[in-house]
């Protein structure tokens, strides 16, 4: 029985729609948690070249990230048609928005990707003034951005499996990427059977390959599993690219500006010192560990509201967000105690300098404390999306990050001399303040209203 026919069945006990939950959501955690250790495992590796080396990947890697912002809101786009669609019952054409999505995966990333590759010497100097880092990023983000169209259709990818319910496809694909790109980085980064020893730029190649492999693997699948539904048979119409583009512009917009945020905390960070931003890159790739499973989450959400609202059931798509909020909480309680209990032991995985740790320590806690926050702010921005209001959740997201958290952090920081620990207090208090508002926006119930 697939997801859609679990959820239309589903009586109103609370166990049982955790069941739905679980069904969709652990093939996405799964998959997620898989590509956080080796996140950790790359950020252990370039770690033990170096400070300046991590610093460089740490800048480059937010940098990437804001350059592909442009294309990821493609994924939201994608997964709020194909639930709607699948909520419909009109299967044979859920695939259609996905289509439209590579389409513009391709006609948005190719141009950019050549234009960033070509500017990067120019704008990567603006991030950190250290020659070293300079010398070590370039290359590096030049490396990542070769893969942008890849990353888009990704995305796109991503965005349907999801929202037709068959998270599993979703999860194989990342376990193969993921897996990918940790033998590539070993390789390059190292220099290993006979491959030159790269340190950072090989971090960056082990990664745009491996995110290579995965679309030519989704697009294997795509064709072993979606044919019937419509996938590379049918393209959207005016009408279906304008929703799209409505949907996916505003979470582009978000994403490039919640990147450029964390580029920009980078450089408030470097003005401090470069010890600092190695030991924030470390710090930032461990809140994944807590982020990404409440994101994975989230995308479930997202899904279970789509198809409630799909089959006309605004009352049923209201209840599925806190049951996944109630989920969210205990997962990312759990990942949270071990940095909070014992965040020594968890930094000098990365941190090979006494100092390090020491300036770690207490900013790892308060991430650690950060994660019943994100749970329920994680969940409802992208039930939100999910339905739709994807105008709502960027203005929300933009405005508190840019308007208070960074000015805050810059007080903090290099005005006041607080350090890390000012700097991630106040990321705590965005992320609650953010958490706030979402809940307010789902309570009022507008959503429930948007055609798609």
């Amino acid at each position: 029985m697939d997801q859609q026919q679990q959820s239309k069945s589903t009586p109103a006990s609370g166990r049982s729609r955790l069941r739905v939950v679980l069904a969709l959501a652990l093939p996405i955690i799964a998959g997620m948690a898989s590509q956080n250790v080796l996140n950790l495992v790359d950020t252990a590796m370039v770690g033990a070249v170096g400070p300046t080396a991590l610093a460089a990947v740490g800048i480059g890697g937010f940098a990437s990230f804001m350059a592909v912002a442009a294309i990821t809101g493609l994924s939201i786009g994608v997964q709020a048609m194909a639930a709607r669609r699948t909520g419909e019952g009109r299967l044979a054409v859920a695939a259609v928005p996905l289509n439209g999505g590579l389409l513009l995966a391709l006609v948005l990333a190719l141009p950019l990707s050549a234009l960033l590759i070509w500017q990067a010497p120019v704008f990567f100097p603006y991030l950190n003034a250290d020659p070293a880092v300079i010398a070590a990023g370039v290359p590096y983000v030049q490396a990542r951005l070769v893969c942008m169209v890849a990353v888009g259709m990704n995305f796109a990818f991503r965005g349907y499996w999801n929202g037709v319910g068959r998270s599993m496809i979703y999860m194989r694909t990342l376990l193969v990427m993921n897996a990918a790109n940790v033998v590539f980085n070993y390789v390059l980064i190292f220099g290993k059977f006979g491959f030159p020893a790269l340190g950072a730029l090989g971090a960056g190649i082990g990664t745009s390959a491996a995110t290579i492999l995965g679309t030519i693997y989704y697009l294997y699948l795509g064709l072993s599993h979606a044919r019937g539904n419509g996938f590379l048979a049918a393209w959207p119409d005016r009408e279906g690219l304008w929703t799209m583009l409505r949907l996916a512009v505003p979470t582009s917009i978000q994403q490039f500006f919640f990147a450029a945020g964390f580029t920009l905390l980078f450089w408030i960070i470097g003005r401090i010192g470069t010890l600092e931003v190695a030991v924030s890159n470390v710090l930032v790739n461990l809140a994944l560990v807590l982020i990404l499973p409440g994101l994975a989450l989230g995308f479930a959400a997202a899904s279970l509201v789509g198809q409630a609202l799909g089959r006309g059931e605004p009352e049923d798509a209201r209840r599925w967000a806190w049951d996944v909020v109630k989920v969210a909480l205990a997962v990312m309680g759990v990942l949270a105690l071990p940095m909070i209990l014992m965040p020594d032991l968890i930094l000098a995985a990365f941190l090979h300098q006494p100092e390090t740790v020491t300036l770690g320590r207490l900013p790892l806690r308060i991430v650690g404390a950060m994660a019943l926050i994100d749970a329920v702010g994680m969940v409802l921005l992208h039930a939100l999306s999910g339905a739709g209001a994807t105008r709502q959740t960027m203005v929300v997201s933009v405005s508190i990050q840019w308007f208070l958290f960074l000015p805050a952090a810059w007080l903090a920081g290099p005005v006041l001399g607080l350090g890390l620990v000012g700097i991630w207090s106040c990321f705590i208090a965005y992320r609650a303040l953010q958490a706030a508002v979402l809940v307010a926006l789902w309570r009022r119930g507008r959503w429930a209203r948007i055609k798609l």
